[in-house]
């Protein structure tokens, strides 16, 4: 059977002043430095791993490409991805995608880590609780809030915000690099995201979701101050 898993995005340009097996060696990441979320005991298990990718991701894109995403390329039967240990997923563009992420993460430049924010934790934790109840996808809420309303209720962000939203997924580094690829997202606003060099808070949340079983939204900015 196949399962077809869908992944939205957004992209808001605003300042204010103010467990895949791989064909290579993974890099020997300083895990201890990179696990930011480690003592954030307001997060799950799996919120904890999904920052610790996107850290991974940060430090050394190169390496991540090479590590988790190139060995997928054999994994492809025309639009069919078979990502170990989920279901066959119906992709729109096939491995292409894959490729040209590939190439973008190994041109890119390591960048600064994220750090767990409170407070945007509980922006991503509203829409993913709406979301888990209606069985909506997207990015406004119940109550018709916007990713910047829901972050605005619990404090201030500084330099940008954005959002993604991951509908689907077995694992923490699935959920990334389905997001990196970004098959179908014609100008790749989730890997932008991902690869912002402004971004320095994160707030994670996950939990069911009606129709795609799991959601993951996680909520970036370049800082944060909690109410």
């Amino acid at each position: 059977m196949i399962t077809k898993v869908t992944i939205t995005f957004i992209l808001l340009f605003q300042a204010i002043s103010a467990n895949l097996p791989v064909e290579k060696t993974a890099p020997k990441w300083e895990i201890s430095a990179l696990d930011t979320a480690a003592e954030a005991s307001y997060l799950s298990s799996l919120e904890k791993e999904i920052i610790l990718e996107i850290n991974k991701l940060r430090t050394n894109p190169k390496g991540y490409a090479e590590a988790y995403i190139s060995p997928l390329a054999k994994r492809y039967n025309r639009r069919l991805l078979y990502y170990p240990g989920d279901k066959p997923l119906l992709t729109k563009e096939g491995v292409n995608a894959l490729y040209e992420c590939v190439r973008d993460l190994k041109r890119q430049q390591p960048l600064s880590i994220v750090h767990p924010s409170p407070g945007l934790t509980l922006a991503a934790r509203d829409h993913v609780k709406d979301q888990s109840k209606s069985g909506r996808t997207g990015h406004v809420g119940g109550d018709k809030s916007s990713m910047r309303d829901r972050i605005e209720r619990y404090g201030k962000w500084e330099v940008r915000i954005a959002e993604n939203i991951a509908y689907g997924g077995v694992t923490a580094q699935q959920i990334v690099v389905y997001l990196l690829i970004d098959d179908g997202v014609r100008n790749r606003g989730h890997r932008i995201n991902f690869l912002n060099p402004d971004f320095r808070m994160v707030g994670v949340a996950t939990g069911d979701h009606p129709e795609y079983g799991i959601m993951s939204v996680m909520d970036f900015a370049g800082g944060f101050k909690n109410n």
